[in-house]
């Protein structure tokens, strides 16, 4: 019956991942080829890009389905050095590609890599094989909870460099959930969040564009034309939609008000296009998607593979709750794309390569009584 089951969950995860792609292929053609044609000269453009990630995202997800996960637990310590080079080289001038003032990027030639997406697997690999071959003294603060927060901290440290807030907010969640599920006792992880509140509050209220952020939060009318354009845009194009939306293909919003239509803000597209309707169901997918990884979570066969599995269905709610909170105006504005969804790249091949492992997990699963 477990074995039975636990492929009905492989397939559903398959399957979930799947109709998201699917969305996400059809919303990006939708939202981008006005822009695309006006800016390229090819209203396909973003569309033919995102399908060749989406062709290496899929070449990668299989691939980790079938990879021995021992090899891979022993590989954890490698892949970090390889992480914590990637993220110094992306900081050097003229190796790493600079954009509106961040360096984040690669350029390889078509395709842009970023390391800090690479980062994020990388750090669930890395967790899940310290707190299995730990164990118990994760309980210890010195043999234990030290080691992960170093090299946590240095991963972190790396990435608010490029500068990435969010993505580094989102790696430090993942470890903690992970290091919490581990044993870890709590007193240590409240007493790291209260540690790093000095340097929180420089980073939100002593940087300008983030506090600018923080206060269009808080208003967005205050500066309607200009920091507060783009989610005022979100909203519009939110209450819009009303129940049903004004038809796939119609958006308004798309044609040059709202920035980023086709990959932070998708989903704002996605409401004014299919309304409550469409919003509810991509939610309850992604709902599915969670609870049907949780199954592997808990019917995972030893600690590497179940801190793994956690650490995945943890990036995956993580991101999703970010980017539809931000579009909502129920979190500040951050540049996080909706998994699966938004206009690809290195976020979309990581998230389908860990999709790969999560099945894999739940493939190692399926014999256990």
């Amino acid at each position: 019956m477990v074995q039975q089951n636990m492929r009905d969950v492989r397939r559903s995860i398959f399957l979930i991942t799947v109709m998201l792609v699917c969305v996400g292929i059809m919303m990006i053609y939708s939202a981008s080829s006005i822009y695309a044609y006006s800016s390229m000269g090819d209203s396909l453009y973003f569309l033919k890009r995102h399908a060749s990630y989406l062709v290496v995202g899929f070449i990668l997800m299989f691939a980790a389905m079938v990879y021995d996960l021992k090899k891979l637990q022993k590989l954890s310590k490698p892949i970090m050095l390889v992480t914590i080079l990637l993220l110094l080289l992306v900081l050097i001038p003229h190796i790493g590609r600079e954009t509106a003032g961040a360096r984040r990027w690669f350029k390889l030639g078509p395709i842009n890599f970023q390391p800090s997406e690479f980062a994020k697997i990388a750090i669930i690999i890395y967790m899940a094989d310290l707190v299995s071959r730990k164990g118990i003294l994760m309980k210890s603060f010195i043999k234990g909870y030290m080691p992960s927060v170093i090299i946590l901290g240095g991963v972190v440290g790396l990435v608010l460099l490029e500068p990435d807030l969010g993505t580094a907010i989102t790696v430090s969640l993942i470890a903690f959930i992970i290091l919490y599920a581990s044993g870890v006792r709590p007193s240590y992880i409240w007493g790291s969040f209260l540690a790093s509140l000095p340097v929180l509050y420089i980073l939100l209220f002593r940087v300008a564009y983030r506090r600018k952020r923080l206060m269009v939060f808080m208003n967005p009318w205050a500066d309607k034309r200009g920091a507060g354009f783009q989610i005022i845009q979100s909203f519009v194009a939110l209450g819009s939609g009303g129940p049903f939306g004004i038809g796939l293909g119609q958006s308004r919003q798309k044609l040059f008000y709202l920035p980023a239509s086709h990959t932070d803000f998708i989903f704002s597209i996605i409401g004014e296009e299919l309304g409550f309707a469409g919003v509810a169901a991509i939610i309850t997918l992604f709902g599915l998607l969670i609870w049907q990884g949780m199954k592997v979570v808990f019917k995972a066969v030893d600690t590497f593979e179940r801190s793994l599995a956690l650490g995945i269905v943890s990036l995956i709610a993580i991101e999703t709750i970010i980017n539809i909170g931000v579009t909502a105006g129920a979190l500040p504005t951050k540049g996080l794309p909706l998994p699966f969804i938004s206009y690809g790249g290195s976020g979309l091949i990581f998230h389908l390569m860990a999709i790969g492992l999560l099945l894999n997990i739940a493939k190692s699963s399926e014999n256990v009584r």
